[in-house]
Formats: C-alpha cells, structure tokens, sequence
C-alpha cells in the first residue's frame, strides 16, 4: 500500500500519518526528518538542503529526488509506505510515479488536509519538538502541551521550536507551499486518486476523526 500526505505546513499530516502507519503496518516517511537528519549529521547534502529550509523555500527537486529515491530502497518500505512531505511539486509526483512503476507499486490514495490559513499559523508558530531525534514528539503549547513545561513527556528531553517554525517563515512557507506545491492537489485529482477531506478544529475535526474515516475509505475501496 502506498499512502501520500498532502497539505500545508502544520495541516496535520505527520499526525494522521503516525494513526495510519499502526493501522496498516507501514512506514511514515517524512521528507522533513530525512532532511534534518542530514543537517544534524552536518553532511554536504544536509548543508545544501539547511539553506533552503532556513529561508522557508522548498529544496529544489534534484536534491529531494536524490535523498527520497535512497530512503525508498530501504527494506522496511517492500510491503508499502506513507510519504509526508513529498511529492512537493508536480515534477516531483511524476518522478514518484515512474519510481513506482520501476518497483511494481501504485499510489492507493493521496490524502489532501484542507485547514483554515489562520489555524495553520497558530498552529506552527505554537508547534514545539522533542529534541531527541529518537523521539521528536510533537507538541502545541495550546492544543496538547507536555505536562511539564518544556520537557517531553516520553523521554525527559527538552523540546524546542524549530527555526522555521517562527512567523515570519511560517507565512513564507505558506507563501510557497500555495504557489508550488497546491497544484500537486490538481495532478493528483486527474489521476483519481486523490481524496480531500478538512481536518479542523474550528469543526472539531482532528486528526482520530480523519484518519478514522481513512481507514475505512480504503477498507471499502
């Protein structure tokens, strides 16, 4: 099973990706921590990718192919995958699809979360991260804050907020995720694969509620 997230920047997908990935027994593969990996590891392609992010552009797509197309050869991706953060362009969901013609797979459903612009800026700018990259729990100061103030319920690390993740850069990344990546939400709906749905707290319809309705979709399919 292949599974794609789509949305903006904070919609939730990584979320509803994590109830998926228990359910089907699946991967969630987010192009976002491929990419922090490579910048804490302080390689050359993490340098290259860290001035993009930085600046809230999208790394261009010889990079993100290059790193994406290396994951997918892992061993744990054979019995299928979810992808969070990639496809971010259509010339990125082309070069997708031929790698999943090459290794026999098909796209079953890309996921597009429709959220309120102003509910994603609130929920970026109050978004806060484990910092321990074996644990990187997720959490919102408002919506769901640890129990203890800036440490991770799991494990006891401190959590932080991401560079990117302020709001000057959240507006920019909003800025360029509806000029860039939106019309991947139109390639997708000519292939027929493609199924939108909000995921919103001003309806109180969260992530359970979504993914709840995923999963039944695709049992049904």
């Amino acid at each position: 099973m292949v599974i794609i997230m789509l949305g903006a920047p904070a919609s939730g997908k990584g979320s509803v990706a994590e109830i998926l990935s228990r359910e089907f027994h699946i991967p969630a593969i987010s192009s976002g921590d491929i990419f922090r990996k490579y910048i804490s590891n302080g390689s050359e392609i993490g340098k290259r990718a860290n001035e993009y992010m930085t600046q809230g552009m999208l790394v261009p797509d010889d990079l993100t192919v290059q790193l994406i197309t290396s994951r997918l050869k892992e061993d744990d991706v054979k019995e299928g995958l979810i992808l969070d953060g990639f496809p971010r362009t259509v010339n990125q969901a082309k070069v997708l699809d031929d790698m999943l013609v090459k290794e026999k797979k098909k796209i079953d459903i890309v996921i597009n979360l429709e959220t309120p612009e102003e509910e994603i800026l609130e929920r970026i700018t109050t978004r806060r991260i484990c910092s321990n990259s074996d644990c990187k729990t997720i959490y919102n100061t408002v919506l769901h804050p640890p129990k203890v103030e800036g440490i991770c319920d799991k494990c006891g690390s401190p959590i932080y907020q991401r560079d990117d993740d302020k709001l000057e850069k959240a507006k920019k990344r909003l800025e360029v995720y509806y000029k860039e990546t939106a019309p991947v939400v139109d390639y997708y709906k000519n292939t027929g694969v493609l199924y939108s749905t909000v995921l919103s707290q001003s309806i109180n319809r969260m992530k359970d509620e979504v993914a709840k309705d995923v999963i039944e979709y695709l049992k049904n399919k």
